[in-house]
């Protein structure tokens, strides 16, 4: 909600949903030890309600979630009270939040010059305070609320990265004095490969499955069987060292003194940390690990910045929640809460009907979001997704966001159902929805949305890549009747381009002249655009390889087109139906005349793959791979003389995985077929 333009009763209705729904998070994180969202939302939702009591400060009460820092501790662990007590951090969103905190900790100290500043990865884990006394680790206890956690050092224990005796020999002949009392503080948290096992394992067993790794971490540490935490492989980063009644300075000077101490008694240290001159040198540092993050093992969601004087923070001092010398510089959120306004029908080229959420704007992933796919109806049905309702969306690398999860506890009594539409939204023919699937489609092959998405499939780039053919300018060549099929994409001329609005002659000339250079395109590329079912860009060049010409893919069986690598029944059935249907033999023959090529290249000399060492094997790619990208990993494969395919089948020779490898992974497993890391294929490809 915009507090800005609301009224005091939507605002007072807004600050209600929001305590309770923020109430019912705190509970269900700290009490039942069962979270209901992602740390991301919660900070979104937590700081539009700031928002409103600033707005409306009538509205404040001193049982608002703003009020305190957490809710208690869960009572089947011995409560105890920290010594020293655990603060949470204040949050910057982007740099101009975190110039903002450097101006408020300037003012409680005007006179100081040029500072240092240090680091750390913000890691996504969950907050341990660990006690040593003389040397022997003694208590290890959870967070809490900051001022009482919970003892949990039997589970301490189990997690080797923490040192059972503190290695203290040369730090004390630096110091004179023995350490008889150490407080550390640190991050407990789970490496994304173990993560990935767990859930495994608990997915086999027919368990719940743990939403991240901030979750199995947490929960893992809340095991009353400290076996089963050991099992699970928690690891620990240091980032704080206290002296309880004794000066920090007397043992380090720093921040950065006393990660170096850290390491030294035995701890580790997240090696990434930096030690920074400016602010401008922090930004570098955030932006930069703002897209490395993805490469590491394990989970982080922003970076700790804090003043690196031990002296400066202890004059700065503490708000009533908060440090002043430190910040918690977060990434873009990957998940917001946001309302849904309606759901809409998008009919893309398959003629599938995709249910889309259009939403209130929220921020996600650094940009403004306002619809999300929905999917099909099963999945509307499976959210019981209605019009009013608010949700969580979720941004992953994907171009069209999808809504993950619907906060039922803040649907409003005239939230509305939605029902997928019998008929076209389009073009108003009926629907079908074929038995054994989840799509809804529209048949109508004249369908002006289905011509849309034909003709922009076919001008995209890894299809005929006509330049200066956008998506605006599609629509107008439909909806104006200009062209009827991609075929009349050949017959346009300037003066037929000049009538429509923004374009100009110059214009006209580049796009006419971008036309005709699209004739030269390969066959496997035409194949492409042709936007047949299943058919991408890799099975469209298998099979322009094994049919080199559209006559013989065109008078192929089915039986026949299975036989190329890595083409499966359900593509074959497609493209054997595709040939059959007379409208799309005349758009061939269109398309013949125009000047398209279907037929390939012949090549002067065969190339032998008799001396390539992959030569007749043929591989899947699936998950991220450390070092390579897909497309390269693919090209290093095919100059060898393999072959790769989009699916795993009893064909297949080898599957390359990577990290998140999803379901390809499972199918090989099942039918036994060998697995490659990047560094054993890199090995094969040098063998």
């Amino acid at each position: 909600m915009d507090v800005v333009q609301a009224t005091n009763t939507e605002a007072k209705q807004r600050v209600q949903e929001l305590r309770q729904l923020l109430q019912k998070a705190s509970y269900a994180y700290y009490v039942l030890d069962s979270p209901i969202m992602e740390d991301a939302v919660y900070d979104q939702l937590y700081r539009e309600l700031q928002q409103m009591e600033n707005q409306y400060p009538e509205l404040l009460t001193p049982d608002s979630p703003t009020q305190r820092v957490g809710e208690k501790p869960a009572t089947q662990f011995i409560s105890v009270r920290h010594n020293i007590p655990l603060y949470s951090l204040e949050n910057a969103f982007n740099i101009d939040e975190l110039k903002a905190w450097e101006g408020r900790w300037r003012r409680q100290a005007p006179n100081v010059g040029e500072v240092e500043y240090v680091c750390e990865l913000k890691i996504d884990g969950s907050a341990l305070a660990l006690t040593y006394e003389n040397g022997i680790l003694t208590r290890g206890a959870t967070r809490g609320d900051g001022v009482t956690g919970e003892d949990i050092t039997q589970n301490v224990r189990t997690i080797r990265s923490i040192p059972l005796r503190l290695n203290v020999e040369g730090v004390e002949r630096l110091y004179a004095t023995s350490l008889q009392r150490i407080e550390v503080r640190g991050e407990a948290f789970l490496p994304l490969e173990v993560f990935k096992q767990i859930n495994e394992e608990r997915q086999k067993a027919g368990e719940v499955v743990f939403a991240n790794p901030r979750n199995a971490a947490a929960g893992t540490l809340r095991q009353l069987n400290s076996r089963i935490v050991a099992k699970r492989r928690l690891d620990f980063f240091a980032y704080t060292l206290h002296i309880p009644g004794r000066d920090d300075a007397s043992i380090a000077n720093t921040q950065w003194e006393a990660l170096k101490l850290l390491q030294q008694m035995g701890f580790r240290v997240n090696p990434n940390h930096k030690l920074c001159f400016s602010l401008q040198e922090v930004a570098e540092y955030y932006k930069y690990w703002d897209t490395q993050r993805l490469n590491l093992p394990y989970m982080t969601d922003g970076v700790v910045v804090k003043l690196n004087s031990f002296k400066l923070q202890e004059q700065l001092g503490f708000t009533q929640k908060f440090p002043r010398w430190a910040v918690a510089l977060k990434y873009a959120a990957e998940e917001a809460p946001t309302r849904v306004e309606n759901i809409a029908v998008n009919v893309g080229r398959t003629g599938a009907l995709t249910p889309l959420a259009q939403m209130r704007p929220v921020q996600l992933a650094g940009t403004t979001v306002s619809r999300a796919t929905l999917h099909n109806a099963d999945r509307v049905a499976q959210l019981d997704i209605r019009i009013g309702d608010t949700v969580i969306v979720r941004k992953a690398g994907e171009i069209i966001p999808e809504v993950v999860q619907v906060l039922q506890e803040l649907r409003p009594d005239d939230a509305q159902p939605f029902v997928m539409p019998s008929h076209c939204p389009v073009c108003s023919s009926a629907v079908v929805r074929e038995m054994g699937e989840a799509v809804t489609r529209c048949v109508n092959a004249s369908c002006p949305a289905i011509l849309k998405g034909a003709i922009e499939h076919w001008v995209s780039r890894d299809a005929l890549d006509i330049r200066g053919l956008g998506e605006k300018l599609v629509h107008q060549l439909v909806d104006r009747e200009v062209v009827h099929s991609v075929a009349d994409l050949y017959d346009l001329t300037e003066d037929k381009l000049c009538e429509l609005e923004r374009m100009g002659k110059k214009s006209a000339q580049k796009l006419v002249e971008a036309t005709a250079q699209s004739k030269n395109q390969p066959w496997s590329r035409v194949l492409y655009g042709l936007g047949i079912r299943h058919v991408g860009s890799v099975n469209a060049q298998l099979l322009s390889e094994k049919f080199p010409t559209v006559e013989q893919l065109a008078e192929a069986s089915q039986a026949d087109i299975e036989t190329v690598h890595g083409i499966g029944e359900e593509i074959a059935q497609s493209v054997h139906q595709w040939f059959r249907i007379s409208a799309n033999q005349t758009l061939i023959s269109r398309l013949k005349d125009a000047g398209l090529q279907f037929a390939s290249a012949m090549e002067a000399t065969a190339v032998s793959h008799s001396h390539q060492k992959l030569a007749g094997k043929t591989f899947v790619l699936t998950g991220t791979l450390p070092t390579l990208k897909r497309d390269e990993a693919k090209a290093l494969i095919q100059q060898a003389g393999g072959k790769v395919t989009d699916s795993v089948s009893k064909k297949t020779d080898y599957l390359v995985i990577g990290e998140d490898a999803g379901s390809k992974l499972a199918k090989a497993q099942e039918l036994g077929i060998p697995q490659l890391s990047e560094g054993e294929l890199l090995e094969m490809l040098q063998d």
